[in-house]
């Protein structure tokens, strides 16, 4: 059998909270998207390491003025998390918490790559849940340091009336700076096993998050406690932990967890699991290798991120675009004007591009990485901006403003520390069509953006001044490149983007074991 060659991170981009599963010969995994839409999105790999978007559980779950981006309102650090993903007896299971509504949602589906999700809705938030099938019953165990376990009926759609809802057990607390969370739930071998994340305190071990596993022959407990990982891959002891494991068809095992990874974001790596008795054994000689082996052919390898020329027959977008927020789908067209992603102006954001309806977005991926836009600005309206942005609560952004007098501008901004935008730089400009990009530069934790402007394509002028990136709890989400537009003053104007054109740095390893 040919082999497939391993290098972690498999994605240096950000897909945290990540569950993976197998069906057969596939293999799928979800992860926490909050609020980029659609979400919860579904990945597809046959070999482990090469993975494509090719679902989602959801184009939007919520209609509120939060999700909306209305009335000052937003879900930036809301909305879906840590998603657990299973599938048993021809049905797949996604579940999680959205942080902002207070409640649990459950989706299923026969079909995970063209659905439809029924979806059900359940009052109570529960924490990072990990669905559990034993038999013909239905578990969502959750909590943090004190861990629960709820009974759901037959189908997860609602609480059984009758079933157990208690607290499980209590997890260490002593020298813990963050207790257990990131449940992950198995019956394997007569054994219940639970898998967590941890994170002790300075002084207390390494002082890093770490993985743990409770395990039990009664799902109600005792439970034994074990330490199965804690490692850093040599990157400023930041600790590769919460995951989920599985089997291959020939019964071998592997655990996907991820890697807070400064500006870049939280991203997924592959470790092998190996048993002892009876106790999952993470990683080789305690650590997560860079480069390894699985028994898996090598499948057809698929960018993550995307360049798009906006050819479309359709008004319907590649999988590997979300939008922030919940879009106004009257206000979008790549069918309007053919080649193009026109975006219109339907709402006032007076505060900024933290309030810009439609901004469309992919990730931006490690060690580096540009995004490169053409705009046509010619029925853009004064008081309007439109351009690129590197997007998180301290973003940066390039594009064009339009003044009062109709003169147009070359703007780079930055966050002012209250959301609104802060111009560090403006030029004035007299032509129609800009070329906008932004380079990223994540290595080794380097986190710097820079923001360029050109008439030609050719010749580019740096703007502004380097973004230092900071990844931030309020927004909790790594670093993502975004075509913004929206109005100061007046509604109904519109930009034209011609392109959207995406490199992406090559790399072989890791940087930083050892260091």
């Amino acid at each position: 059998m040919n082999k497939t060659q391993v290098t972690n991170p498999i994605i240096w981009a950000d897909v945290p909270d990540v569950d993976a599963i197998r069906v057969g010969n596939a293999y799928y995994m979800v992860s926490t998207s909050m609020h980029s839409m659609p979400g919860c999105p579904i990945m597809r790999s046959e070999d482990l390491m090469h993975w494509e978007v090719v679902s989602y559980v959801y184009d939007t779950f919520e209609d509120n003025e939060a999700h909306r981006l209305e009335g000052g309102k937003n879900i930036y650090g809301q909305g879906s998390w840590a998603a657990s993903l299973r599938h048993h007896r021809g049905t797949f299971y996604v579940c999680f918490s959205s942080n902002d509504t207070r409640k649990f949602h459950v989706y299923r589906t026969d079909n995970i790559v063209q659905g439809p999700w029924q979806r059900s809705v359940i009052d109570g938030l529960r924490h990072d849940p990990g669905l559990l099938f034993d038999d013909d019953r239905v578990f969502v165990i959750y909590g943090n340091g004190d861990i629960y376990i709820t009974e759901l009926t037959a189908d997860a759609a609602a609480l059984k009336s009758d079933g157990i809802h208690q607290r499980l057990f209590e997890t260490e607390a002593e020298g813990i700076g963050l207790r257990c969370e990131g449940c992950h739930a198995y019956r394997i071998n007569g054994y219940y096993y639970l898998l967590f994340i941890e994170w002790p305190k300075a002084g207390f071990g390494n002082g890093r998050r770490r993985q743990i596993c409770y395990r039990s022959r009664e799902l109600l407990g005792p439970y034994e406690r074990r330490i199965v990982l804690d490692d850093d891959l040599g990157y400023h002891n930041k600790g590769i932990a919460q995951g989920g494991m599985f089997d291959t068809p020939d019964g071998k095992w592997y655990a996907m967890l991820f890697q807070d990874h400064d500006a870049v974001g939280r991203i997924p790596c592959l470790v092998p699991v190996a048993w002892e008795e009876d106790w999952p054994v993470f990683g080789i000689e305690g650590k997560v290798p860079e480069r390894f082996e699985v028994d898996l052919p090598q499948a057809v390898v698929k960018p993550l991120v995307i360049s798009d020329e906006f050819e479309y027959e359709s008004n319907k977008l590649a999988l590997n675009w979300q939008w922030n927020h919940n879009p106004d789908h009257r206000l979008w067209s790549v069918t309007e004007r053919p080649g193009f992603l026109r975006l219109t102006t339907g709402s006032l954001a007076p505060a900024g591009v933290l309030q810009a309806r439609n901004t469309l977005t992919q990730r931006t991926e490690g060690p580096a990485c540009t995004g490169t836009v053409l705009l046509d600005t010619e029925h853009m309206k004064p008081g309007d901006h439109a351009g690129l942005v590197a997007l998180q609560s301290h973003f940066g952004t390039v594009g064009v403003k339009v003044a009062e007098n109709g003169h147009k501008f070359i703007a780079m901004s930055v966050n002012d520390g209250s959301g609104r935008e802060k111009e560090l730089e403006t030029v004035r400009y007299r032509g129609s069509e800009v070329h906008l990009r932004i380079d990223f530069d994540f290595e080794n934790s380097k986190d710097v953006a820079s923001f360029h402007y050109s008439v030609d394509g050719a010749e580019w002028m740096q703007i502004g001044g380097e973004l230092n990136m900071r990844y931030t709890l309020d927004h909790f989400m790594g670093y993502r490149i975004g075509l913004y537009y929206y109005a100061t003053w007046q509604t109904g104007g519109h930009a034209d983007f011609d392109y959207f054109r995406y490199e992406k740095a090559a790399t072989n390893v890791l940087k930083g074991r050892g260091t």
